[in-house]
């Protein structure tokens, strides 16, 4: 369905409901080595969670009943982590500590999980593509691990909440510093205001993928929250590779917009690129600011630095 440039185009009759959400984690973490060396970048604890688990969580939080994870060698931790623990529930019950058996019981518990192997590291689009047959044809979320956006009101919510309701696949975009453009994927998109979203919902023209900031169309860059119609694994089936023979989300994502149409959403909250070092390090603070247990005595310490 080619898109109308007098208006978006025409949502389904009755869009089906978003149960589904892919999250990408075969990628090598090298920007965390030595740290990642022998263990999955998803896996490294943010206060006292894995990311990966944040992630999860966001999931659950915004409806999806099927979480898709795209593996890769090295990553075994990753099903570990979301699988029964029956022996650590029972040492924990014997001495006492129900509360914790029941948190270890409700990460495997919180939702259902799947796995599919990513064999080369061939790009986010390719590992996005190699979660076809697991989501089907229908509509789908997609995650990526190292972003994690807190808060009350879920981001991948916000998306599901746009596609039910227009049947048109949106992805989160927040504004960033002109001068920081050549960092993110940046959108071209009108204004395309509809209650109750306003001013914040946006028709997606085109993608640019770290333009300089002379050359960047806005400053609102693509956040790692996407929710998408099964039409996308067509476009990236015609997606040609690019840089290091890697499939880019990116370049699909523009033939969908062109093709079927694409809001761009400026979603409520805060993110963090915690596949960063910077921005772990900043996640860590602020989410540990955040935290019930150790929230006071932490800000009590930072206080008392006096940096």
């Amino acid at each position: 369905m080619a898109t109308d440039k007098s208006g978006p185009p025409a949502p389904p009759a009755s869009p089906k409901k978003v149960r589904k959400a892919v999250i990408p984690a075969a990628g090598l973490g090298t920007r965390f080595l030595p740290a990642t060396k022998a263990q999955p970048k998803e896996m490294l604890p943010l206060v006292d969670k894995p990311l990966i688990q944040y992630v999860a969580e966001e999931c659950v939080a915004s409806g999806i009943e099927h979480i898709i994870i795209v593996t890769g060698k090295g990553k075994n931790a990753i099903e570990d982590h979301f699988d029964t623990a029956r022996s650590l529930e029972r040492f924990l019950e014997e001495r006492g500590k129900k509360d914790q058996a029941e948190m270890i019981r409700k990460i495997s518990s919180m939702v259902r999980v799947s796995y599919t192997r990513q064999q080369d590291p061939l790009g986010l689009g390719h590992a996005v593509l190699v979660a076809r047959d697991l989501v089907g044809d229908e509509p789908f979320a997609v995650l990526l691990g190292d972003v994690i956006i807190p808060g009350p009101n879920p981001a991948t919510k916000q998306l599901v909440e746009v596609y039910e309701a227009t049947g048109v696949g949106a992805i989160a975009v927040e504004e960033v510093p002109r001068n920081m453009t050549q960092l993110y994927g940046i959108v071209d998109g009108e204004p395309a205001p509809q209650p109750p979203w306003g001013a914040r919902l946006m028709r997606i023209r085109g993608l640019v993928e770290k333009p300089k900031p002379e050359n960047a169309p806005s400053n609102l860059a693509i956040t790692g929250r996407y929710v998408l119609p099964p039409e996308i694994f067509d476009c990236l089936e015609r997606t040609k590779p690019g840089a290091g023979n890697e499939i880019q989300l990116t370049d699909a994502l523009r033939i969908l917009a062109q093709e079927r149409g694409l809001w761009a959403y400026i979603y409520d909250g805060i993110s963090y690129d915690a596949g960063d070092k910077l921005g772990f390090l900043k996640a860590t603070v602020e989410i540990a600011l955040q935290n019930a247990e150790l929230g006071a005595d932490f800000r009590a310490y930072l206080k008392s630095l006096q940096l």
